[in-house]
């Protein structure tokens, strides 16, 4: 077959046939023996994180002997009976002293004591501990002289009060963590039976993929997605293989997925799309026995997925971008890892919250929408996350998803929804920040850090982040509101029950790469003029809501030149865009055209300034960070990164 009648055939079928979810997974699991993959002893010392395989039964008591609770004396309660300061009871002290790890040799007999300290074995006929601290000596008579009565049993521990001998201590299916094996060692367990770890051979593939470390050419991206598959799988109870990089070579690849069947599961991170570049897709068609059960399911992120199982064992080519990578495999093959490892699959944690701004989806796909969870003054408030599948930041600081069903276009603002936790706990922060980013904003965040407060940061623009406040959302808001009557930053937009905090100055202005000669030598009126002239010459936008978007729709006033309407989210972006050859010039903050070794014409100083609503101004956190703001060493970390104080 030709390149080009091979690219026809790709074009014809880009996937198999798209399905629901929940199909695709029983699919999927008709084909997998679900169940444990074998038992093996582990040493009591390599047993962390490991799953019993059957129960352990204790064949001593613990403790193996009665034993004393203090430091005093072991005696016979009735012998105490009556006894207080101001009528003591005087009984002989017997020769024998228990220290830990004697054994005792006389018996307390009535009218006898005999010394004991902490963790001593509790010598016959005593029924009782006294405490030092209740008793004098009576050294010429050889007398203790008790001050105050005691019961049976009063400061002793008996043999089996803990674990008695032949009692089942752990059950088939217990995670062994360090309380499991402090268990397991108080019975003089040296190894158990756990369940074999299920081996994953994780495999990267695509020409654009490169190993962290090695040089990153043009166009290329680090593979993120093998760590996180690893360190995911380490997590689930299975032990990871990470067998590297595979270039588009359809030779190579069959070979390396050769060398994956020796492990239990097979993961490949993508070419899951049939693209013409997309070789994962077309080896693993070649599988049989059955093969490939379902390629492209009708969920968002994550469509491209493709399920097959061969000799037995899953294989699965997950999306390339990191968000679908990691969020399809939690969906479709974490339960199966956890399943091989004998571990139980718990229903994640969910909760109501509300949606603060409305949410546009696309009927026909089942959508997961990663959202951050703000805890608000009427309830739980659930950001979107939005930095599309390509990011690798958004699982991890994500707090949980929202289901949004394949038949709903829109939630409407204010909306209920069910948000399912991705972890077990949901963590509240010291302090909630939404609004603008700034990296002088992460600087005093990283400050804040040192100090044990624990931040969330959603950046969602000055507006935004004003709402938010308003909605007492969050406890501080990051904005640079320009208002163009008075010519003043961010206080004329305060409402009532906000407050302004200064924050720093900073330059807006016109970046564009140093080798570009349209520009070159010109001023800032002379740059704008050929920027509107060229055709060929394109912006980078900002995004709808931000400052940095008020500021260029003033300059530009009306005018739309070409590249207005692809809009970054933030000034990092808006560098890149330009440095990268993307875009050729944009408007930025001085700090970070710099970063990006960027050409900087001053367009305009702002003031950055924190809102913060009244109800929470108190918080330790957010006095914290006020404080922060006049420390003089913070302050001079600011202005050493390009900042104005």
């Amino acid at each position: 077959m030709s390149d080009s009648e091979h690219l026809n055939a790709l074009r014809q079928s880009q996937f198999l046939e798209v399905i629901g979810r929940d199909q695709a997974e029983a699919k999927f699991h008709a084909h997998l023996n679900l169940a444990p993959l074998g038992v093996e002893t582990a040493a009591l010392a390599e047993s962390l994180g490991r799953v019993l395989a059957e129960d352990v039964i204790s064949k001593i008591d613990v403790t193996s002997f009665d034993r004393s609770n203090v430091d005093g004396f072991a005696v016979r309660a009735a012998d105490t009976y009556g006894a207080d300061e101001e009528n003591p009871v005087r009984l002989t002290v017997n020769e024998e002293i228990l220290s830990p790890g004697v054994e005792p040799k006389l018996s307390v007999q009535p009218g006898t004591v005999t010394p004991i300290a902490t963790g001593g074995m509790v010598p016959r006929g005593a029924d009782a501990i006294v405490m030092v601290e209740q008793t004098d000596y009576d050294e010429s008579t050889n007398e203790l002289v008790v001050q105050r009565a005691v019961s049976p049993g009063q400061a002793i521990s008996y043999a089996g009060l803990d674990i008695a001998k032949g009692e089942t201590v752990l059950r088939l299916g217990d995670l062994l963590t360090s309380r499991e094996i402090g268990v397991l060692a108080a019975i003089g367990t040296t190894e158990v039976n756990v369940w074999r770890k299920p081996t994953v051979a994780i495999i990267s593939t695509g020409d654009e993929i490169v190993p962290p470390g090695d040089k990153l050419p043009p166009g290329c991206v680090y593979d993120s997605n093998a760590a996180i598959l690893a360190a995911s799988v380490t997590e689930l109870g299975g032990e990871p293989h990470v067998l590297g990089v595979v270039r588009d070579d359809e030779v190579e690849l069959r070979k390396i997925l050769q060398t994956a069947f020796e492990c239990d599961v097979v993961l490949l991170s993508g070419g899951t799309s049939k693209g013409a570049g997309d070789l994962s897709y077309r080896v693993v068609s070649e599988l049989t026995d059955p093969g490939i059960v379902a390629h492209g399911v009708a969920l968002k992120p994550g469509k491209p997925i493709c399920l097959a199982v061969s000799q037995g064992k899953p294989v699965v080519i997950l999306p390339g971008f990191p968000t679908s990578a990691i969020f399809t495999f939690h969906e479709f093959v974490a339960p199966v890892i956890r399943t091989y490892a004998g571990q139980t699959i718990q229903p994640r944690e969910r909760v109501a919250a509300r949606v603060p701004r409305k949410i546009l989806s696309e009927r026909g796909r089942t959508e997961y929408l990663l959202v951050g969870l703000i805890q608000s003054e009427t309830g739980l408030a659930a950001y979107p996350m939005g930095k599309g599948s390509g990011s690798v930041t958004t699982f991890s600081r994500a707090d949980g998803f929202i289901v949004i069903d394949q038949q709903t276009e829109q939630l409407m603002a204010d909306s209920e929804v069910e948000v399912h936790l991705l972890g077990h706990d949901l963590q509240p922060a010291d302090l909630v920040v939404i609004g603008s980013h700034c990296v002088g904003l992460d600087l005093l965040l990283s400050e804040l850090a040192k100090q044990g407060f624990r931040s969330k940061l959603l950046a969602v623009g000055s507006q935004g982040g004003l709402v938010a406040a308003s909605r007492g959302e969050c406890d501080l808001a990051g904005i640079h509101l320009l208002d163009e009557n008075s010519g003043e930053y961010n206080r004329p937009f305060l409402t009532e029950g906000l407050t302004l905090t200064p924050g720093y100055g900073r330059q807006q202005g016109f970046v564009f790469r140093s080798n570009d000669e349209r520009f070159r030598g010109k001023s800032l009126d002379e740059c704008l003029a050929v920027a509107l002239e060229d055709p060929e010459c394109r912006m980078i936008n900002r995004n709808a809501g931000s400052g940095t978007r008020i500021l260029i729709d003033q300059w530009l006033n009306g005018e739309k030149p070409p590249g207005y309407a692809v809009q970054a989210k933030s000034h990092n972006a808006v560098a890149a865009a330009v440095s990268q050859g993307r875009a050729d010039w944009g408007l930025a903050i001085d700090t970070v055209a710099t970063s990006y070794g960027l050409e900087f014409l001053p367009y305009r100083d702002e003031q950055y300034d924190f809102v913060i609503p009244t109800t929470r101004a108190e918080r330790p956190a957010v006095q914290a960070f006020k404080a922060l703001l006049q420390e003089a060493d913070v302050r001079e970390k600011l202005r050493a990164a390009g900042f104005v104080l």
